[in-house]
């Protein structure tokens, strides 16, 4: 691999890592009521999924294990920006978290077409 590319993983890889710490944090500033708390539940389990699969796919054991992290890490991601946006348009975020969740969001909008893109390309090289 060029050094190029292998900069632009590392790069989105400690995206991804700063993007599951600062929902973390984001989520551990929500209030607690029984709604909410089900959603940080959703949230913990998708958002850190996201993360977690990504850092997986590099030990995977072959070109078609390393995809279906990619698919992993796509459906994780497309949940998160479900919950984040359900959260959101419920008006259950405090107004001093709103910029937060909003970058959230699209944070998690660019690293879903990042994962979508990067899953059409490795079609592409496996036809």
């Amino acid at each position: 691999m060029d050094e190029g590319k292998d900069k632009l993983k590392k790069e989105f890889k400690l995206r991804l890592y700063r993007f599951v710490i600062r929902l973390l944090k984001f989520l551990t500033q929500l209030p607690n009521s029984p709604v909410i708390r089900e959603i940080k539940s959703q949230l913990v389990r998708s958002g850190t999924s996201t993360g977690a699969n990504y850092f997986e796919a590099e030990a995977a054991s072959s070109k078609k294990d390393y995809q279906n992290f990619f698919h992993h890490c796509l459906k994780s991601t497309n949940e998160t920006k479900f919950w984040l946006a359900c959260l959101r348009d419920s008006d259950l975020v405090p107004n001093n978290l709103l910029e937060e969740c909003n970058y959230l969001l699209e944070e998690g909008k660019e690293m879903a077409n990042i994962f979508a893109s990067s899953l059409i390309t490795m079609k592409g090289k496996r036809k």
